[in-house]
């Protein structure tokens, strides 16, 4: 065969312009394409495959084969050659197929009497969408310009799938982002909530395919380059004033790669084989995706990031496409995002109705702003970025971790319903608002809240919280690009005190390092910093900052009475220091003539099994002790709470776990010691009741939460629910939720 021209590949691409304007329909338009494929480039077959689901491959279009085989040949991706290409997004270039490794022979397409096979993957932005096949009965390899220019057509294939230019019978006909969805996920926060979807990072639509003339895309290429190196000096420049080494460095390797010669020389080659300069971009793209998957040296992976990402800003400026800062953010706004940091979340504002993550984890700040607000948010659900579009409408169920896109009418029936049980459950939690969460048996458990915003204090008053339980002192250092100043903090601890009107808040102080990095911190290469330098430890190895915190806490306050607690203590020494050090700078401040609070109480967040263990002296000096729930939990059975996989394995109801918190909970009574709860499973009523009647008298938890928790507690006999327990835990049951939750039926 002959050497295939760039002019007879801008012929092929115009014509099939002119296949995708025809007014047939879908099949009718496959059927085209690989006739004009085959007769362009001289081969014998053209086939396009097409995927029907995330594993599966159907043929849905061919010139050469057995007609009858189309929509009824499939595959598994990765199954023969075909699927190989579907599973490593590259092309397959075999002279001899029957006798190249992982070939499968399909009797029904006839394809026995083809040697020579050239596949090459269907790919948009990274996702592989078929595959592209020609086949000839010679035993040849196929040339370097005929893979270009095989890749070209199935980069316009690409498109043309996502602009719905093949839609007809079938799942893998079906028109793309516009069929009903179901996802699954982990839960983040629980709750219902119905809206239509806000890409955190919207698709950029790319319509216009074929290039009439090349000379000009590249001319809007250069341009397009031009000012995107510009916004890169510019960006370097102002770092350079401004900025850590570190962060320099990286604009410095975006210098380079929007100044490579083979960046740009691939690009022009791809409007050459007659490309629009957008098309172009994708086509380099979607190359560059693909590499990510297959390099396993971390730099250059993400060196094969900044490309990606330099890619995209080019993309934005060709097609005037993307998200701005001003963009009005829709009322019933559900937020889809691959990942999403604190800043970023709080950016959007409260006027969301759920957050949706393909990425993410439920010990993430951004969960727990999810958790402060009460919208739900999913995390891990696989395809929700490629699958949606803005404004599509989504119904996100976060008590079974699924997501709806697109509902049908059917689904939408069923949700309503939820939603109606929902509202009339939430009326009966505020019947019991004003009135004490009091067991039958008489004992009065304190209901708090917790916090970390100023937004959050309104819930206050609208969920019956007797004060806040924890104020997360650390969000106001992670939404910055710098450390706060002193005096910035203590305007909003007095505020916080000030919207709490004379109800008690407990700020814990700093709790950074771990998952909570701020983006001005250098990052520790920590092979566990769930179990690293965190929390008290930076806060007793870097006093600076600590010191600062504290003097803010003391002037906001301003007389008023002030209550802080110290996380992550793992020994009674570390409690002992940080406690010298608060009365060190108090008495600082008094000397300066500072108004200093004349009611202080000092206390502790037990997170690790160790403290429970602590001497006398510990609980003796101690005003009050928090139980953090989730790293507690997260030690208790050594399962990392960021790993799904481990995480869900243990119940919060075990007997081992609750049998420890029972423990804890005498400890501290032998010494007057204050303990409270603090955790999501705080917020859960059986949790919650068990907690009670292993002697805990408080709980902080989201206010959502409060209700619901509250209305359990008020119509059970702590009395019968530790028979229960301890019946369970004689039985050698590992959990007792089963026979609680078979008592509670019981009593409904």
């Amino acid at each position: 065969m002959a050497k295939y021209a760039a002019d007879n590949s801008r012929d092929l691409l115009k014509r099939l312009r002119e296949t995708m304007a025809d007014d047939g329909d879908g099949q009718a338009r496959l059927d085209h394409i690989v006739e004009l494929v085959a007769t362009s480039m001289g081969t014998e077959v053209c086939s396009i495959y097409l995927r029907r689901d995330r594993q599966t491959l159907e043929l849905c279009a061919t010139e050469g084969l057995n007609k009858e085989a189309v929509h009824q040949t499939r595959m598994r991706i990765g199954e023969g050659l075909v699927g190989k290409v579907a599973k490593t997004a590259q092309p397959v270039n075999a002279a001899d197929a029957p006798q190249t490794k992982g070939f499968r022979y399909m009797e029904e397409t006839g394809e026995e009497l083809y040697q020579s096979f050239l596949g090459v993957p269907v790919q948009r932005m990274g996702e592989v969408l078929g595959v592209l096949v020609v086949q000839n009965k010679e035993t040849r390899n196929y040339s370097e310009d005929e893979v270009y220019a095989l890749e070209v057509v199935a980069m316009v294939l690409a498109e043309m799938k996502e602009l719905g230019a093949f839609t007809g019978d079938g799942e893998a006909m079906s028109a793309p982002h516009q069929r009903a969805h179901m996802l699954t996920g982990g839960v983040a926060q629980e709750g219902f909530s119905e809206g239509v979807v806000l890409l955190h990072d919207p698709k950029i639509v790319v319509s216009n395919l074929v290039a009439d003339d090349p000379d000009a895309e590249k001319i809007r290429l250069n341009e397009a380059m031009d000012k995107l190196r510009m916004n890169v000096d510019d960006l370097l420049s102002a770092t350079r004033r401004g900025a850590a080494k570190d962060q320099a460095d990286i604009l410095e390797a975006y210098q380079l790669m929007a100044n490579s010669k083979g960046w740009m020389s691939r690009l022009e080659s791809s409007i050459d084989s007659g490309l629009t300069a957008e098309l172009a971009v994708e086509k380099e793209q979607s190359a560059t995706r693909a590499r990510m998957e297959r390099v396993p040296d971390p730099y250059l992976r993400e060196r094969l990031h900044d490309l990606d990402d330099l890619s995209n800003r080019l993309l934005r400026m060709l097609t005037g496409q993307g998200r701005n800062a001003g963009d009005v953010v829709p009322e019933n706004a559900v937020l889809v995002a691959t990942n999403i940091g604190p800043a970023e979340l709080l950016e959007y504002g409260k006027r969301l109705k759920g957050v949706i993550l393909e990425e993410g984890s439920v010990g993430s700040h951004a969960a727990i702003i999810a958790r402060a607000w009460a919208i739900p948010m999913l995390i891990n659900v696989s395809a929700i970025t490629r699958e949606a579009l803005n404004n599509d409408p989504v119904l996100v169920d976060g008590e079974q971790g699924i997501v709806h896109l697109r509902p049908t009418d059917e689904v939408k029936t069923v949700f309503k319903g939820k939603l109606t049980m929902l509202s009339q459950a939430q009326e009966k939690y505020s019947v019991i608002r004003e009135l004490p969460a009091e067991t039958l048996d008489g004992t009065r458990i304190k209901m708090q809240m917790n916090a970390g915003l100023l937004v959050d204090l309104p819930s206050l008053s609208s969920s019956g919280a007797e004060g806040v339980g924890l104020f997360r002192t650390e969000l106001q250092f992670l939404m910055r690009s710098a450390v706060p100043k002193r005096d910035e903090l203590a305007t909003i601890y007095g505020q916080v005190m000030d919207n709490a009107k004379g109800l008690p808040v407990t700020f814990r102080t700093l709790d950074i390092g771990s998952d909570k990095v701020a983006s001005y911190m250098n990052p520790m290469d920590e092979p566990n910093p769930a179990m690293g330098w965190r929390a008290i430890r930076l806060g007793l190895d870097k006093q600076g900052v600590m010191k600062m915190q504290l003097q803010a806490l003391i002037r906001g306050a301003a007389g008023r009475p002030l209550r802080i607690m110290f996380p992550f203590i793992a020994q009674f020494n570390e409690f002992r220091d940080a406690r010298d050090l608060f009365f060190k700078v108090l008495e600082g401040e008094a000397k300066m003539g500072r108004v200093v609070p004349t009611d202080i109480e000092v206390g502790a967040m037990l997170e690790t099994p160790s403290l429970a263990f602590a001497p006398d002296q510990f609980f003796e000096m101690c005003d009050f002790i928090s139980i953090g729930g989730n790293d507690l939990k997260q030690f208790f059975y050594a399962a990392d709470r960021e790993n799904e996989r481990v995480r869900k394995r243990y119940d919060t109801l075990n007997v081992s776990f609750l049998t420890f918190i029972e423990q804890i909970a005498a400890r501290c009574d032998q010494f007057d010691t204050p303990v409270s709860f603090c955790g999501e499973d705080a917020g859960k009523p059986v949790e919650a009741l068990c907690f009670a009647a292993m002697g805990l008298r408080e709980f902080s938890m989201r206010p959502a939460s409060i209700g619901p928790v509250k209305e359990m507690l008020r119509r059970m006999d702590l009395n019968e629910a530790r028979d229960v327990i301890n019946e369970s835990r004689k039985s050698g049951e590992q959990s007792v939720r089963g026979d609680l939750v078979r008592w509670l039926k019981s009593k409904s």
